[in-house]
């Protein structure tokens, strides 16, 4: 199994602009396990109002690791959160493996997001009052699986991300960097089909962050999907592709090694603020 970076891999066939396929063959006839329907969000109103995406298809296949960048404020947080249901659309639909979660009840959504949708978020959203182990465990165990075998679970988990002796400690009693990796762990755990990510690795130094990257890259490869918002080029070359978003729209689509170039031209074209 190979958790280099996409540098190192076939990309798959190009456009004639440089950009991955969309008729990837080894793709063709598959469903995806994430697609947003021509979605929009909109916050406020009237003079108030703030576009923060406009009219977004994406699609995110089996085994495929997809990175998103884009300027601040450019909609890539509010992305990841329509992805995961954490919100809802203006317009247009979210679906992960077929469902359509707007058509949901609170209760199916709910089970949805813990069971199919693993969630790296950026402040962690770890419950101080459990330890590593009890925070991984506890969406298995709300599942149905007993405390004992959420918890070997919960291990295996931690032992992945090189962290094993956090197992009993409290949020508190971890650094910044060791609470993002048991917040990994949690997103991991179980037979999620849908990793996403925001900025997974901003607290960590470069040679863990790196170890993090492996370990969703290695996920992919078993066949999960994963979406990842990240403002490092050398953190989107593990993905195959990169999404790039600007204004709330997405403006391009390469392969990973381009990410350094599309960072360039957004930096030199980006526009008036809207909404993260």
């Amino acid at each position: 199994m190979n958790h280099g970076p996409a540098a190192d891999r076939d990309p798959g066939p190009r456009t004639a602009g440089g950009s991955v396929s969309h008729t990837d063959p080894s793709r063709r006839g598959t469903e995806p396990v994430l697609h947003l329907d021509n979605v929009t969000r909109v916050h406020g109103q009237g003079a108030a109002e703030v576009q923060a995406l406009r009219g977004v298809d994406l699609k995110v296949h089996p085994g495929e690791f997809v990175a998103v960048m884009g300027p601040s404020g450019s909609g890539k947080s509010t992305l990841l959160t329509l992805a995961g249901g954490l919100d809802t659309p203006s317009g247009g639909q979210v679906l992960v493996e077929g469902v359509v979660l707007g058509g949901l009840s609170r209760k199916k959504l709910a089970e949805v997001r813990r069971r199919s949708v693993g969630y790296v978020f950026q402040d962690y959203n770890l419950i101080p009052a459990l330890t590593a182990a009890e925070n991984i465990s506890l969406p298995r165990e709300l599942d149905g699986l007993s405390g004992r075998a959420a918890r070997r679970e919960a291990l295996t988990a931690l032992e992945e991300l090189g962290i094993p002796e956090l197992a009993d400690r409290f949020p508190d009693d971890m650094s910044g960097g060791q609470q993002q990796r048991v917040a990994i762990a949690r997103a991991l755990i179980g037979d999620r089909r849908l990793v996403l990510a925001d900025e997974p690795t901003g607290a960590l130094d470069s040679t863990t962050g790196e170890s993090v990257l492996a370990v969703l890259r290695a996920r992919c490869d078993a066949g999960a999907a994963a979406m990842m918002v990240t403002h490092e080029p050398r953190h989107a070359a593990w993905a195959d592709r990169v999404v790039f978003l600007r204004d709330g729209r997405m403006v391009d689509e390469s392969i990973s090694q381009d990410a350094g170039s599309l960072l360039v031209s957004a930096a030199t074209n980006a526009k008036g603020p809207v909404a993260e």
